[in-house]
């Protein structure tokens, strides 16, 4: 699909490079695994694979902002290749903070080191739905800018697109920073219900933006990333945010590119987060992938699912527990190794080049 005739209608990257990065990265082992193809080997990318774990992304990012540095397309570029050339992974993650496009549209917020996003002025009634305008492509100029130049230095890696999901955003935005129990987020969701199903709509329509930027900028896929839904009931989810999270994958599809949803502690949730639109469910390490693959259904690869702790063991444990992970997927229709949640600050970059080697050397075909 080229620039000219995109579904948002928005003149991006011209229709031949455009081509040629999707003809690059096509008959890659990772868009392979999200399509159910045969592969030869198993594609493996870390979630915060490109961070605090490489000195020398604390080395780039000396002295700058975390908001900052995701606004400047050159150091982006760089930090999100970094992970590519050291751990030689299938796929590279677009360096950015899930709420990058909520500070775009002019919420005031901030990254507190140690803390995370805070938010200035907390979403807390109908009047304060006016601040979440919708997010242009004007909005993010260094995102096309900096994927542009991603995908001139990637060749034949896929860049895998990156946004934070309604529920997630709206926990931030209602609490006003992070939240063990989302007291005030789960007061909205069921003492105002219609005031919360407007506020993750209005979510949706600025994330699906975000990430239709991505994909026209040179993303081969996308994920969805719903840290914090794994704090509701089934019935909560298929109610109050299934229909949001449907909304962003509805938005992206016309693009055919691979869209992937990850939470974390959402094993209860597999099948409603697959039925959201999803081609590749994440899981995270509590859940068995086979039990993962039933839960969700066939249709849908899986991502996942080594438990990032194991990384601090010895080589020969985590080699045990990563067969263990490669037996438990031997019969899915599609799998992409990945952590069951995040790259730790304080892990050894090397366990996790290994843990590559590792992967790729067990499943070569």
């Amino acid at each position: 699909m080229s620039a000219n005739d995109s579904p948002s209608g928005q003149q991006t990257t011209t229709s031949a490079s455009l081509d040629a990065v999707r003809n690059a990265t096509h008959d890659s082992a990772f868009l392979k695994a999200c399509r159910r193809e045969p592969v030869p080997h198993t594609p493996v990318w870390f979630m915060r694979q490109a961070g605090r774990s490489l000195p020398e992304y604390l080395k780039v990012r000396e002295g700058i902002a975390m908001l900052d540095s995701c606004m400047m397309p050159e150091l982006v570029a760089e930090i999100t290749l970094q992970p590519v050339r050291r751990h030689k992974v299938d796929a590279a993650i677009y360096f950015s903070d899930i709420v990058v496009p909520l500070k775009a549209i002019g919420i005031d917020l901030d990254i507190k080191p140690g803390v995370g996003p805070v938010i200035a002025e907390p979403i807390r009634s109908r009047a304060d739905l006016a601040r979440l305008r919708d997010l242009t492509p004007e909005d993010v100029p260094y995102v096309t800018e900096a994927i542009g130049l991603l995908t001139a230095e990637l060749g034949a890696t896929p860049l895998i697109g990156f946004a934070g999901a309604p529920f997630t955003l709206a926990s931030y935005l209602v609490e006003g920073g992070p939240s063990r129990n989302h007291e005030r987020t789960k007061a909205m969701m069921y003492g105002d219900p219609q005031l919360w199903a407007d506020l993750v709509d209005r979510l949706a329509e600025i994330t699906g933006a975000f990430l239709k930027v991505q994909i026209e900028a040179g993303a081969s896929a996308v994920q969805l990333f719903d840290s914090w839904v794994g704090a509701l009931a089934p019935a909560d989810y298929r109610r109050a945010v299934l229909p949001a999270s449907a909304k962003v994958f509805d938005a992206v599809a016309p693009y055919g590119v691979p869209r992937i949803h990850f939470g974390v502690g959402t094993g209860e949730l597999l099948g409603l987060m697959g039925e959201a639109g999803a081609d590749v469910v994440g899981v995270d390490w509590r859940v068995p992938l086979d039990e993962a693959a039933r839960r969700v259904g066939p249709g849908k690869a899986l991502q996942g699912n080594l438990d990032p702790a194991v990384l601090f063991a010895p080589t020969p444990a985590v080699e045990e527990k990563t067969r263990e992970v490669l037996d438990a997927a031997a019969g899915l229709e599609g799998h992409i190794f990945n952590l069951g949640h995040g790259v730790m600050p304080n892990m050894d970059p090397d366990a996790l080049t290994r843990l590559v080697g590792y992967v790729h050397e067990q499943t070569a075909r």
